[in-house]
């Protein structure tokens, strides 16, 4: 039998394959570090989004760039299928975003570019799985969570949509609040009529924002008006949510042993 000794990058993969996707507590940290790095981002891109540029906002985004770079790298050096990542919007989004970033685009050109970044945080199942190992509000909230997530985020894309769409011929759209506050009327149906979008491209963005909008308001409503419920796959069905109270799994009737918090 030949011994093989592993070659430096291939312990180097190791390691970084044990930040993003071991159990130490080491790992389960860095990708806590991971999630706060990516709502940082998220922040940082709303707040700049209505600033003037300047220089430090300008080196900002060169840090955010280069740290948001580290983190895509890392992942193609880990993954087991690194030529199927490019077949995934995913990917292709942390691409433009780096770009954004890093790229010398005039202005706020790069605005909506940045607002991709949003969907990262509805994507990393992995740190998903760990927040319902960690987090008795998450587990008990979830559904409530993400239908809040998913509103903000399709708010702040068709806000970048907006603005960046109409900044340069509509001049009832001088800065992001502008696009802002035309969003949120045209998703609430409100329709106040100060704030309008000429021609056909801007029709259909309203009409998107409406469709979408009250699609994602209907799925709010529901998380927030419906039984609570608790994740618990059925050994036998694989069920995923029953009951917090239940007994047996509704769909095969195998009797449930669902931990119990003991709130309530």
């Amino acid at each position: 039998m030949v011994d093989t000794v592993a070659s430096p990058f291939e312990l180097v993969r190791g390691r970084i394959r044990q930040l993003y996707e071991g159990e130490t507590p080491g790992g389960v940290r860095f990708r806590y570090a991971l999630l706060v790095l990516d709502i940082v981002t998220v922040l940082f891109i709303i707040v700049t989004s209505f600033l003037p540029r300047s220089k430090a906002v300008e080196s900002l985004d060169v840090v955010f760039g280069v740290l948001i770079l580290a983190d895509f790298s890392a992942r193609l050096i880990i993954s087991r299928h690194p030529l199927q990542d490019f077949t995934r919007l995913s990917t292709w989004t942390d691409m433009v975003v780096i770009v954004s970033f890093l790229a010398p685009l005039a202005g706020e050109a790069g605005g909506f570019l940045r607002t991709l970044r949003t969907l990262r945080l509805l994507r990393d199942v992995q740190m998903v799985a760990r927040l319902r190992i960690d987090s008795p509000f998450f587990r008990k909230n979830e559904e409530v969570i993400f239908a809040v997530a998913n509103l903000a985020v399709f708010i702040f894309v068709m806000t970048g949509i907006v603005y960046e769409t109409q900044k340069s011929h509509n001049n009832q759209i001088a800065n992001y609040a502008d696009a802002l506050y035309f969003t949120v009327t045209a998703l609430t149906t409100t329709g106040f009529g100060d704030i309008t979008l000429p021609g056909t491209i801007g029709r259909l963005i309203t009409v998107v924002i409406m469709i979408f909008g009250v699609t994602l308001f209907l799925y709010l409503a529901k998380a927030l008006l419906a039984p609570a419920k608790v994740r618990f796959p059925c050994p036998i069905c694989g069920l995923q949510r029953h009951d917090i109270d239940a007994v047996h799994c509704k769909a095969c009737g195998t009797v449930l042993n669902i931990p119990d918090e003991g709130s309530d």
